[in-house]
């Protein structure tokens, strides 16, 4: 049963990928030969969990900027380290940031190394001489030492952009549900 499941979200997954790249036909002139054909349009299956859409990103086409005046980050840190914390316990860092260039910084994405961090940024344009942030929560399920890095893609005069974070997460306590050493019934004394 989980095999035909993974095979239908998988062919799902194909069906929209195939939908959002094939060329749509276009309409062309009737002629006594031909008839025209309309515009074929895709539909799209419900998300499911092969198909999930990445949050919105920033619009992408920033205002062209002349050369000298593009949004300049100024960080307050490139790398945050949390220490030891708790397995199970998320953490979550504020990049700081502020724009000592002579336009607007618009942020297009921020993408993390791996599923287990998630980032969120200001989607509209910071101003010159505006201070923004960039949250980075890590979810610390995993133990052992983390060093994952988290990349901006904007419109700054360096388009690509690498904050990191690292830490070790050591295991959860365990809750002691039985004593140490239990009393055992063969070295009592018997009462008289």
């Amino acid at each position: 049963m989980k095999k035909l499941l993974t095979l239908a979200v998988l062919a799902a997954a194909l069906q929209v990928a195939n939908a959002q790249t094939a060329p749509a036909t276009k309409a062309t002139p009737a002629t006594p030969a031909t008839k025209a054909t309309p515009a074929t349009t895709a539909t799209r299956p419900a998300p499911t969990a092969a198909t999930a859409v990445k949050p919105e990103a920033a619009p992408t086409d920033a205002p062209a900027v002349k050369p000298g005046e593009e949004p300049v980050f100024k960080w307050s840190e490139e790398t945050w380290d949390f220490g030891t914390i708790p397995q199970g316990t998320p953490v979550k860092q504020t990049f700081n940031f502020t724009n000592t260039g002579k336009s607007p910084i618009v942020i297009q994405n921020v993408q993390a190394s791996c599923g287990c961090t998630t980032p969120t940024w200001p989607k509209e344009p910071i101003l010159p001489g505006k201070s923004d942030v960039i949250d980075v929560q890590y979810n610390a399920a995993n133990r052992g030492g983390f060093n994952k890095s988290i990349t901006i893609t904007s419109n700054a005069a360096s388009a690509t952009k690498m904050r990191y974070i690292k830490g070790t997460v050591e295991a959860a306590p365990k809750d002691q549900t039985t004593p140490e050493k239990a009393p055992s019934m063969l070295n009592a004394t018997p009462k008289n």
